[in-house]
């Protein structure tokens, strides 16, 4: 493992531990060279899924982005980043369960939906508005009154 600070190629581990659901190992590292300290992450590498769009073109699927859409929904909430990243592997989880190479963009959204729903409200109304694509209030009153229904 290359240093982020000298490019030294010789790191020696300081400690290793599991992190999330034991997919992932966290290493702390520390240069030989300049004794800078650093942590990577080893995950294992799972069959690439492929993501059919609305317009029928294929991409990798990309986990990024989904962080990327939870937190955006999640901006200004009292939501920790641990969480929002538990969210997400637990929606690529759900994804790769489908058993399918090739996922619909609507199979991510309504997983993404779903963890939402159960996490803040606010977010998922956030993310529905654009996920949904309202076209005027009612569409949103309508989600909001499903909303209020479920609490009850």
């Amino acid at each position: 493992m290359r240093c982020p600070n000298c490019q030294h190629q010789n790191t020696k581990v300081i400690d290793s531990r599991h992190a999330d659901d034991m997919t992932v190992i966290r290493r702390r590292r520390e240069c030989e060279s300049c004794a800078t300290r650093f942590t990577t992450f080893e995950r294992i590498e799972l069959s690439p899924l492929v993501v059919i769009k609305k317009d029928n073109t294929r991409e990798k699927f990309d986990r990024e982005k989904v962080l990327e859409g939870l937190m955006k929904a999640c901006e200004k909430r009292p939501i920790a980043f641990d969480e929002i990243e538990k969210r997400t592997d637990n929606i690529e989880k759900s994804l790769r369960n489908l058993n399918k190479a090739e996922i619909s963009s609507n199979d991510i959204g309504e997983a993404v939906m779903n963890e939402l729903m159960d996490l803040d409200q606010v977010a998922y109304v956030r993310f529905a508005s654009v996920y949904r694509e309202f076209k005027d209030i009612n569409q949103l009153m309508d989600v909001l009154e499903n909303l209020n229904k479920g609490k009850s």
